[in-house]
């Protein structure tokens, strides 16, 4: 009998995704979005205008200067350089513009990245909690995830990854400044990571590749530094996104780049093996209009200072509230611990009053919550209450028929 639609690849994937279309669902996500009443403190989604000049530089490249201004296009080289040295200026390490791929934001980045290096059965570890689209993204192509909790602070369990890696492990994943968690991965630990990497795959005798996802690495707090562990393991690829630091996740642009550290002969063959997996994977290629926008919305940010003071109210709320949480050190996320066991049901007795957040199982982290703080400052302030009253009702055991 022949099998039916969908593919089985498809379909694994599809299940691994269970938790968060069980939230889009009970949310009424799609139904609500948009709604000025709403308190969705739930998903990084933008509530005020995108930054000063997001716009305009967008609007100057919408008059073709030549016929072929909407051809079709790869990677545009001028595009690729304002990465390049944009990177150069920031990191201190000496990128290649021809090493940095333009894609579809960093999911189209990752996917890029997952399909030039990753064959059926090979590992993809995972350090949890995680964002919730990489393991369908690993299992989509017939990969193995490989689930890898942090420690208590969040930090990376050295020893746990270690332990993890098998023969078959081709590739890590680790993501700085972390979603959900908002912990930034300190030097030492990413130096320590890198040498484990470097002796494992000399043990295995097969390279093991970073997937280093630094979409947020704009966004880090009380001036602390980020340091990516490209700096120190030379086979990373980086994934971004600028949908994050400019909140403009709809129009959809980011890159992927090799460390400048890999070895030559490498780094070769993954530009050619980047390009077709985009190509393969759909012609995930940003459109003309974003790539020509660059160099000037690679200059743009949203207000860091104010997304802190929001970072602080809500941390200095919730702590006077009676709630356990650390404070993100980067990202837009705070991760409370829920004050009852079932996260799902806390975030419905807030749902009752009109506020919806994230159940913390969605990404791997039961007993949490995740709260967006991308939210307006009277938004913020309308939620505090709410929050406050959720966790008075749980003290008071009044939690009727949630």
């Amino acid at each position: 009998m022949p099998r039916e639609l969908p593919s089985r690849r498809i379909t694994v994937a599809r299940d691994s995704h269970l938790r968060l279309m069980r939230f889009f669902e009970e949310s009424r996500y799609f139904e609500r979005y948009g709604d000025p009443e709403s308190l969705f403190l739930a998903m990084g989604d933008p509530h005020e205008l995108p930054p000063a000049g997001y716009v305009e530089a967008i609007r100057e490249q919408l008059e073709p200067r030549r016929p072929t201004w909407f051809s079709y296009k790869t990677s545009i080289p001028e595009a690729q350089e304002v990465v390049a040295t944009s990177l150069r200026r920031w990191r201190g390490l000496p990128f290649e513009a021809a090493d940095v791929a333009l894609t579809t934001g960093a999911f189209g980045a990752i996917a890029a990245a997952m399909t030039a290096l990753l064959d059926p059965g090979d590992e993809v570890i995972i350090n949890t909690p995680p964002w919730f689209n990489y393991d369908g993204m690993a299992l989509a192509r017939s990969a193995v995830p490989v689930k890898v909790p942090t420690r208590a602070d969040f930090d990376l369990d050295l020893a746990a990854v270690e332990m993890a890696i098998t023969p078959a492990t081709r590739l890590v994943i680790v993501n700085t400044p972390n979603n959900p968690t908002g912990r930034v991965y300190p030097a030492a630990t990413l130096e320590a990571l890198a040498e484990l990497l470097t002796r494992a795959s000399a043990r295995h005798g097969r390279t093991i590749y970073l997937l280093a996802d630094e979409p947020y690495s704009r966004l880090v707090f009380d001036g602390r530094p980020f340091v990516s562990p490209s700096a120190f393991y030379p086979d990373t690829v980086i994934t971004y996104s600028y949908g994050k630091v400019l909140l403009t996740p709809g129009q959809r642009i980011g890159w992927l780049a090799s460390a400048p550290a890999m070895a030559e002969g490498r780094r070769l063959a993954l530009r050619e093996a980047v390009q077709m997996a985009q190509i393969v994977n759909g012609f995930i290629f940003p459109n003309a209009v974003m790539q020509y926008a660059l160099p000037k919305l690679d200059a743009l940010s949203i207000d860091l200072a104010a997304l802190q003071r929001k970072r602080d109210r809500l941390v200095e709320a919730l702590r006077a509230a009676g709630y356990e949480l650390q404070v993100p050190e980067g990202t837009f996320y705070l991760l409370p611990k829920s004050p009852i066991a079932d996260d799902w049901a806390f975030c419905r007795l807030l749902a009752e009053r009109g506020l919806t957040v994230l159940p913390g199982s969605v990404c791997e982290a039961p007993g949490t919550f995740r709260i967006a703080f991308t939210a307006t400052e009277e938004m913020i302030e309308r939620a505090i209450p709410i929050f406050t009253a959720g966790i008075d009702r749980c003290r008071n055991g009044d939690l009727g028929a949630v």
